[in-house]
């Protein structure tokens, strides 16, 4: 889900409920400059809302399909409930306003109270609750962020471990490769070596078979 749309739910679950409990208020107030600083609260908490269903409505609707459907559907509810919110404020700014608060309360008491207070608490229940999913996906949203940068780390030091492994591979092969020129050498010595020894005893078996030469030649002749 999109942070940003997470960011606009949040804050309008907040100004929900918060509307609800003035409204709850504001019904009950007999004082009419208490009453009209409450309204004036409530119009620009109203006006801040539809501005919020605007930003969340937007940012839906830039998002892919299979992740907009969802957040349209509930963006829905959260037009219906500003729609509620709506018609209280409008209920308590009507000119009749404080008469049928009056009669209400006269003739049901603290029964009538209640009951007018009832679907008000029911928005507020259900905006606390979007507020807890809102916070649970958040949390959700950031262990997942950090799960990735444990798991980049990790990554990252495995890569330096095989550079390492890669490098003291090669500190060895060069090694090697001093080794093998070394025994190069040695082998092209002994060689050499090899090759005059065998002129020096094929001179010598030569010197031999003369001087048996001359041996036998200087008997045959006396």
């Amino acid at each position: 889900m999109s942070e940003v749309f997470e960011g606009y739910e949040r804050q309008y679950c907040e100004l929900s409920a918060n509307l609800s409990r003035k409204c709850s208020s504001t019904s009950h107030l007999s004082d009419q400059d208490q009453k009209q600083q409450k309204l004036s609260e409530i119009k620009v908490g109203l006006d801040d809302a539809d501005v919020l269903i605007r930003k969340m409505d937007l940012e839906a609707r830039s998002l892919q399909p299979s992740v907009k459907a969802n957040l349209l559907a509930k963006l829905r509810e959260y037009k219906s409930d500003l729609t509620k919110l709506k018609k209280e404020f409008k209920r308590l700014t009507s000119p009749t306003a404080d008469q049928a608060a009056r009669e209400d309360l006269l003739e049901a008491g603290m029964a009538d109270a209640h009951a007018v207070s009832a679907d008000q608490r029911e928005r507020l229940t259900m905006s606390v609750e979007r507020l807890n999913d809102s916070s649970d996906r958040i949390r959700e949203s950031r262990r997942t962020v950090l799960e990735t940068e444990e798991l980049g780390v990790s990554i990252l030091q495995d890569l330096h471990q095989q550079r390492e492994t890669l490098l003291s591979s090669h500190k060895k092969l060069h090694g090697v490769d001093d080794a093998i020129d070394k025994s190069k050498k040695v082998l092209t010595t002994m060689s050499r070596r090899i090759t005059r020894n065998k002129w020096i005893v094929a001179s010598l078996i030569g010197a031999l078979v003369l001087a048996i030469l001359i041996i036998i030649f200087y008997k045959l002749s006396r």
